[in-house]
């Protein structure tokens, strides 16, 4: 009875280890998706270069090739393991080679006799932990050209993201804006708008999609082509909050949900009216030192469908520097676990709203980020809009 139980968990175990696999699946392992990883590490190299050699010239130049193109595109820590473990498996086999002689092959002729053909010869098992380590290897090979290639696709997706965001600044007679986003990963959830209207006013927004990296960039770009169609609408801030808000519901996973914050600027009177939807306050920092946050608006969008905004109003005088960030910049920790949080973000702003570089104003307050995390690597997306009230009109420029 014990030895049918081990029987029945064995062969659970190994129709569950073997599940879907197929005869199919094991040859295009062997044949296609090796081939596509050879050809993967080996493009832009003449396939023909090595034709005039023979064949076991031929299969040297060939294997040395993939092996220089496969290590050179490890970081080099990983090359450097990689050359070790190839150093330590050539160490052990040198150790395990007892000299040259005749190997056996095995019964091939016909009344059970055996041949040998001469060849190194090692203790028992060898070959097998030989072949063992040259699958491990092109698994491992197989791997890398897998995820390299979904890396190229996501910097192709990342370039894609960045063309969608203003590639300048943008000014008018009264206004200065600057905005930077930083991706934690290749590409990221947060995003920022500047979009000019024909009556003169400026909409800027300013979104952080929950999570990172490829599902947040989606669910980014899904949001931003929605917000672009509804300000062609000419709707009021806090009526456009709410249609986006029904189309976020609609639309993304139920797990998903987006901070935002709108609002359209009017430079002739410097009144902003706003609608923070679940955002990181924006900062103010007023000409004379004082500072203040805007908050009027409602929860984050996709959370309810029936969810409602209200807009708030705030005149921005010359000088005055509206900052609206993601929670990036603030949630940044140092080594010891303390946040930049809004104090840094503050007195960054402080050190630097009077350059006369709106877009050196934003750069400065990454650096300090950088300075207190000890590292030019984010946890989090980073993203920051800035927009100053100037007092002499400058060059229209988009």
């Amino acid at each position: 009875m014990r030895r049918e139980s081990r029987a029945s968990r064995v062969r659970s175990f190994f129709d569950v280890y073997t599940k879907d696999l197929t005869a199919d699946d094991l040859q295009r392992l062997f044949t296609r998706e090796t081939r596509e990883a050879y050809l993967f590490f080996t493009r832009g190299t003449d396939p023909g270069a090595f034709a005039h050699l023979p064949w076991h010239k031929r299969a040297f130049e060939h294997a040395r090739l993939l092996f220089l193109a496969f290590t050179m595109k490890l970081t080099p820590a990983r090359r450097m393991v990689y050359a070790v473990a190839l150093l330590l498996a050539f160490i052990g086999l040198v150790n395990l080679f007892r000299g040259i002689g005749l190997v056996r092959v095995g019964p091939a002729l016909p009344f059970g006799i055996d041949f040998g053909v001469p060849g190194p010869i090692f203790p028992h098992g060898t070959w097998s932990l030989f072949l063992a380590f040259a699958l491990m290897n092109l698994l491992v090979l197989l791997e890398v050209a897998d995820r390299l290639s979904l890396k190229n696709d996501l910097e192709i997706a990342r370039e894609i993201q960045q063309a969608m965001l203003p590639r300048e600044p943008y000014n008018a007679p009264g206004l200065e804006t600057a905005g930077l986003s930083r991706p934690a990963n290749t590409v990221g959830g947060d995003f920022y708008d500047i979009l000019p209207l024909d009556d003169g006013r400026v909409v800027v927004a300013v979104g952080d999609v929950a999570g990172k990296g490829s599902p947040a960039a989606l669910l980014m770009a899904l949001l931003l082509a929605i917000l672009r169609t509804l300000v062609d609408e000419r709707l009021e801030p806090a009526d456009l909050v709410t249609r986006l808000n029904l189309q976020v519901s609609r639309h993304a996973p139920g797990t998903r949900f987006i901070t935002l914050l709108f609002a359209v600027y009017d430079p002739a009177s410097g009144i902003l009216t706003y609608v923070n939807a679940g955002h990181m306050p924006p900062l103010l920092v007023r000409h004379d030192g004082s500072s203040e946050r805007l908050a009027d608006g409602g929860i984050a969008l996709g959370m309810f469908t029936q969810s409602t905004y209200a807009a708030g109003h705030v005149t921005i005088e010359p000088e005055d520097l509206l900052a609206i960030y993601s929670d990036g910049i603030t949630e940044a920790e140092n080594p010891h676990g303390v946040p930049f949080d809004e104090e840094g973000l503050e007195t960054a702003l402080r050190a630097h709203c009077h350059d006369s570089s709106l877009p050196g104003v934003g750069a400065a307050v990454v650096r300090a980020v950088e300075q207190h995390t000890a590292d030019k690597r984010f946890a989090d997306d980073l993203t920051i809009l800035l927009l100053r009230r100037s007092v002499a009109p400058t060059a229209i420029g988009v």
